[in-house]
């Protein structure tokens, strides 16, 4: 019953920036890694960053430098702060939680909808 709710999508040139947001439809005890995916066109879904409970950060190779991952365990966010946009970043990108805690039980590998960037040109 609990959804992961992604914003901060839109339109950008390139150079540009976005910040990507994700968040819990309603009230849970935790999670565990939370992660940003993307997935243009006709290529296979990618981790773009990762972020543990306790603080540690993955990037993929192509976004080091640009992108910047960070969570708010108070709140069970994670957000993706996205610098000089590239035409490649085009791509649906959607949040993941690797386990949520609810209750007395948990919710394993479970997505947000996903959310359009678009970087033109």
């Amino acid at each position: 019953q609990v959804q992961l709710v992604e914003s901060g999508g839109g339109l950008v040139q390139a150079g540009g920036s976005l910040r990507l947001s994700c968040a819990p439809s309603g009230s849970i005890r935790s999670i565990n890694t939370m992660g940003w995916y993307r997935q243009a066109p006709g290529k296979k879904r990618e981790l773009v960053a990762a972020v543990t409970s306790g603080g540690s950060r993955n990037y993929a190779d192509s976004v080091k430098g640009r992108f910047t991952i960070s969570r708010d365990n108070a709140k069970n966010t994670v957000y993706l702060q996205m610098n000089s946009l590239k035409p490649e970043d085009t791509a649906v990108y959607y949040c993941n939680a690797d386990l949520i805690r609810i209750g007395d039980s948990f919710l394993y590998n479970r997505w947000g909808q996903g959310t359009q960037v678009t970087v033109s040109s």
